[in-house]
């Protein structure tokens, strides 16, 4: 199978952590993935609930607030009152189980002064409100006892359609539709910068429109789903793992979008498989470049190489 010349890359390992990125040190030509939670419903201290921060620019954004979302964050050294914008694929628990220590940690440890914006599907607006009525107590008593800024506790929520939602600082998102089942609707995201792309699968089956707005992308991150080959439709899980993608579809979502890097995130595996053969399943029909991703592995997308913060790895910048 032969790649385009863009499609060539180098990918650093890098164990250590080191210094989180400020902002003296933010360039206008800063793109960079951090996945700080790549696991599913699943208890994991290894894997962490489905978020991921994307970094462009000035722009700092959250997409999905899944298990221990803020902890990551905090071992990033990123104040969560530096985050611009929250986005949900979907309504689903593992998704948003984080939002509130998110949200209402990010308030009190930094006192937080702005709004959160946050944007999903429909249902997003009504969750936030119902959040705000179940932590209605200990807002007041912030405010009351604490002297918190009363604009930091507010869920600034919003339902959204396809296409672009979010577009500032020369950073433009686009909501699209993706094939999660009977959740609907299910996001995936586009995010597009500096002549840049990143795009995010959300949850999804096998789906031709995300291969669509994916095709050419720098960086493509993709769920994925892992059972036995020959997994029975009477096996209790079987019905959940329609839902998502295998390692076989994924292979020909890579395929055909051809990125010129593909990242598996929100690991999901059912019966007694091993997630090491989700790399020998997708070698099985791509040859291109594919990583298996973990919690705090980030990506520099383009020419984003010269970045403060190590990375786990990087992407060349195409030519």
């Amino acid at each position: 199978m032969r790649f385009p010349l863009c499609a060539l890359f180098t990918v650093l390992a890098v164990l250590a952590r080191g210094p989180a990125l400020d902002a003296q040190n933010t360039t206008s030509r800063n793109f960079r993935v951090t996945l700080l939670g790549t696991g599913s419903p699943a208890l994991s201290v290894t894997r962490f609930g489905p978020s991921i921060l994307v970094e462009a620019g000035d722009q700092m954004l959250v997409f999905d607030a899944g298990r221990g979302a803020a902890q990551r964050l905090a071992q990033l050294d990123v104040s969560l009152d530096r985050i611009d914008a929250v986005f949900l694929t979907h309504l689903h628990s593992d998704h948003v189980v984080g939002l509130p220590d998110l949200w209402l940690s990010g308030w009190i440890l930094t006192r937080r002064s702005r709004p959160w914006e946050l944007l999903g599907p429909t249902g997003t607006e009504a969750m936030a409100a119902h959040l705000a009525q179940a932590f209605a107590f200990d807002i007041d008593i912030r405010i009351k006892d604490g002297r918190q800024d009363p604009r930091g506790a507010r869920l600034a929520a919003r339902d959204i359609q396809p296409g672009v939602v979010y577009e500032r600082g020369g950073v433009k998102v686009t909501a699209f539709l993706v094939d999660h089942g009977l959740v609907a609707p299910a996001f995936g995201y586009r995010v597009d910068y500096d002549r840049r792309t990143v795009v995010l699968s959300g949850d999804t089956r096998f789906s031709p429109d995300l291969i669509a707005i994916a095709r050419g992308a720098d960086l493509l991150v993709h769920e994925v789903a892992l059972a036995p080959v020959d997994v029975n439709p009477s096996a209790p899980y079987y019905r959940a793992f329609a839902h998502h993608t295998t390692p076989e579809q994924a292979a020909e979502v890579f395929t055909r979008a051809r990125p010129a890097l593909a990242v598996y995130s929100h690991i999901v595996v059912f019966g007694d498989s091993e997630e090491s053969a989700i790399i020998d399943r997708t070698r099985r029909g791509y040859a291109g470049p594919v990583l298996l991703g973990h919690d705090l592995m980030s990506v520099a997308v383009g020419d984003t190489l010269a970045t403060p913060r190590p990375r786990a790895a990087a992407v060349a910048p195409r030519p």
